[in-house]
C-alpha cells in the first residue's frame, strides 16, 4: 500500500537532527541509569561476601570511579587526544653508515 505525503507538509533535516539527539540522550541516560544499578549491586555484593568495611569501600570507590568515567567520556576523550597531539611523533632511521638517528617529522635530527 503506497501512501503519500501531504504536499503541504515538509520534513526539515532539522527535525530529525533534533529526534535522533533526544534519542542519543536518552540512550546515554539508560547506559548510565544501567550502570548505577550494576555498581550498587557491586557494592552490595562486596559487603556481602567480605563482611568488612575496607573491601565495601575499595567497591564503593571503583564503583564511583567507573560511574565518572562512563558519565565524562567526552572529558577523558579530549584529555588523551591533547595528550596524543603535544608528545608528536619522532621516526628512527639508518644513516649509511650502519648507525641510527632519531628525526623529527621535518626530517632534522635531534
Amino acid at each position: 500500500m503506497l501512501v503519500l505525503s501531504n504536499p503541504d507538509h515538509v520534513i526539515v533535516a532539522g527535525d530529525v537532527m533534533d529526534w535522533a539527539n533526544l534519542k542519543l540522550g536518552q540512550v546515554r541516560t539508560l547506559i548510565l541509569a544501567v550502570a548505577a544499578v550494576m555498581a550498587i549491586i557491586a557494592v552490595l555484593t562486596a559487603w556481602w561476601r567480605t563482611r568488612s568495611w575496607v573491601g565495601t569501600l575499595v567497591a564503593f570507590v571503583l564503583a564511583a570511579l567507573v560511574l565518572w568515567g562512563i558519565s565524562n567520556l567526552a572529558v577523558l576523550q579530549d584529555k588523551v587526544g591533547s595528550e596524543i597531539e603535544e608528545t608528536g611523533s619522532s621516526v628512527m632511521v639508518r644513516v649509511s653508515d650502519g648507525a641510527l638517528a632519531l628525526m623529527d617529522q621535518d626530517r632534522r635530527l635531534l
